[in-house]
C-alpha cells in the first residue's frame, strides 16, 4: 500500500483585523498526518494565489518570492527521498526534522536492529541460560516482524519512537491473516516481541508502551491426554517397523515420567538416582523453566529403559532412550496412532499431559505432588489439567 503524501504553501492571518499581510507556512501531509513548518516570509494577500500556492504578477519581488517557496518545496522531496533510501519511516514529522536540520538519520534506535542485537545476544547464551528452541521462537518473530513492516509499511525497518497501539493491533490482525496463527500463537509473538518493546523503554529509546491498553489474554485450550483403555492399547500393540516400536516406547515412557521431548531427549544415565524408597527416580532440571524435577520411576518406566541399556546410541552419547528429532517423532507417532486406531491427532507433549491427567490426578496423586514432578513454578499450570480431569468426571 502506498503511502498519501501532500505538500501545501498557504497563508496565515494575523489576529490584527487590519493586517493586510499574512504568514506563508508550508503544511506537509503524509497518510492523513499533518505537521506545519513556518516559512518565515510575509506577503499581501491580495496578491497570493490560492490555487497555485504562489504568488500573482512577474515581478521581480514575486519571482524572488516563489523560487524561494520552490526551494523550500525541493528540500521536501529531498528529505523524502532520504529516508526512503535510509529505509526511514516516510513521516510527516520526520520530514519537518530533517528540513529544520534534527538529525532522524544517525543515532537513532530501530525496530530490526534492536531484535537482531537481542537475538545475537540470545545464541551466545544458548546452553547457558535459554534453550535453543526459546532462540528459535524468536527468531520466527523477527522473521515475521520483518514481513509485516514490508507488507505493511513498505520498508525493511522501523524507527523504534514510531511504534504505537495502532502497529500493535496492525501487527495482531497480519498475524492472524496473513499468517494464518491462531489467537494464542499471535499472542506467543507478540509476547516476543514486547519483550524487545520493554528493552526500549528501559533504555530510555520509547517513551510510551505502545501495549498499553491491549489484550494479552490467552484463550484456554483444552489439552488432549490418552485414556487408560488407549494407554494399554498403545503399550501392546505390536510393530513389524522397528523404528516405530522405539518410538512407541519413548512416548509412554513420556507419559509414565512426565518429561517433555527436550528433558526425554537430554536425559542421561547419572540422572537416574536412588531414591529414599530404594526404588528408582529422575532427578533432571526442566530445560525449558530450569527447575529441578524428580521423579518416582514407575514400572512401565523402568521396563521401557532396561529395552534400550545397550542401544549402540545411548551407549556412545550416555543418554538413556535414543530419541528422534521432534519432527520425525512427532510424524511416526501419528503413523502409530493410526495403526493402534487412536482418533486424537498423537504428538509428544500429549504424552505429558497424560501423565498428568490418565496416570497421576485421576488416580489419587496431590495436585501439589504432580506439580512439583511436572517441574511446573506455579501451582495454577497444573491446576488446568485438574479442571480437565473434572470435566471429564462430571461429562461421564
Amino acid at each position: 500500500m502506498n503511502r498519501s503524501f501532500g505538500l501545501l504553501f498557504f497563508p496565515r492571518k494575523s489576529r490584527k483585523k487590519n493586517e493586510v499581510e499574512a504568514d506563508i507556512y508550508l503544511r506537509i501531509t503524509v497518510d492523513g498526518r499533518s505537521v506545519e513548518i513556518s516559512t518565515k516570509r510575509q506577503c499581501d494577500l491580495q496578491k497570493w494565489n490560492y490555487d497555485t500556492g504562489r504568488l500573482n504578477g512577474k515581478t521581480e519581488d514575486a519571482k524572488l518570492f516563489n523560487q524561494y517557496l520552490d526551494t523550500l518545496q525541493q528540500r521536501v522531496f529531498e528529505a523524502k527521498r532520504q529516508l526512503i533510501e535510509l529505509n526511514r519511516s516516510v513521516t510527516a514529522e520526520n520530514i519537518k526534522s530533517l528540513i529544520l536540520g534534527i538529525d532522524v538519520l544517525r543515532n537513532r534506535h530501530t525496530i530490526v536492529e534492536v531484535f537482531q542485537h537481542h537475538n545475537e545476544q540470545m545464541e551466545s547464551l544458548v546452553g547457558q541460560e535459554y534453550a535453543k528452541g526459546t532462540l528459535q521462537l524468536f527468531q520466527r518473530t523477527l522473521s515475521h516482524t520483518k514481513a509485516f513492516l514490508q507488507a505493511r509499511y513498505h520498508i525493511t525497518d522501523m524507527d523504534i519512537s514510531e511504534l504505537n497501539y495502532e502497529f500493535i493491533c496492525e501487527y495482531e490482525f497480519w498475524l492472524k491473516s496473513v499468517r494464518k496463527c491462531d489467537h494464542n500463537s499471535a499472542l506467543k509473538y507478540l509476547s516476543n516481541f514486547r519483550k524487545i518493546v520493554n528493552r526500549c523503554i528501559r533504555n530510555g529509546w520509547l517513551q510510551k508502551d505502545p501495549f498499553i491498553g491491549f489484550n494479552m489474554s490467552r484463550r484456554e485450550v483444552e489439552r488432549v491426554a490418552l485414556t487408560e483403555t488407549q494407554l494399554k492399547t498403545l503399550g501392546e500393540k505390536k510393530f513389524s517397523i522397528e523404528r516405530l516400536s522405539l518410538v512407541r516406547d519413548i512416548f509412554l515412557f513420556s507419559c509414565f515420567s512426565g518429561l517433555a521431548y527436550a528433558d526425554v531427549k537430554k536425559l542421561d544415565r547419572s540422572e537416574i538416582i536412588t531414591g529414599v524408597d530404594g526404588e528408582q527416580w529422575i532427578d533432571s532440571k526442566r530445560q525449558k523453566t530450569k527447575v529441578t524435577a524428580r521423579i518416582p520411576l514407575l514400572p512401565p518406566a523402568v521396563e521401557i529403559l532396561k529395552r534400550y541399556i545397550d542401544h549402540p546410541q545411548c551407549i556412545r552419547t550416555n543418554a538413556l532412550l535414543p530419541v528422534f528429532s521432534n519432527q520425525k517423532m512427532n510424524a511416526y507417532l501419528k503413523e502409530i496412532a493410526d495403526l493402534c486406531g487412536i482418533s486424537k491427532n498423537l504428538t509428544f507433549h500429549i504424552a505429558r499431559h497424560t501423565f498428568a491427567t490418565t496416570v497421576t490426578l485421576s488416580n489419587g496423586v496431590p495436585i501439589e505432588t504432580v506439580a512439583k514432578m511436572l517441574g511446573h513454578r506455579n501451582l495454577k499450570t497444573t491446576q488446568h489439567y485438574a479442571r480437565i480431569l473434572d470435566k471429564k468426571i462430571i461429562g461421564k
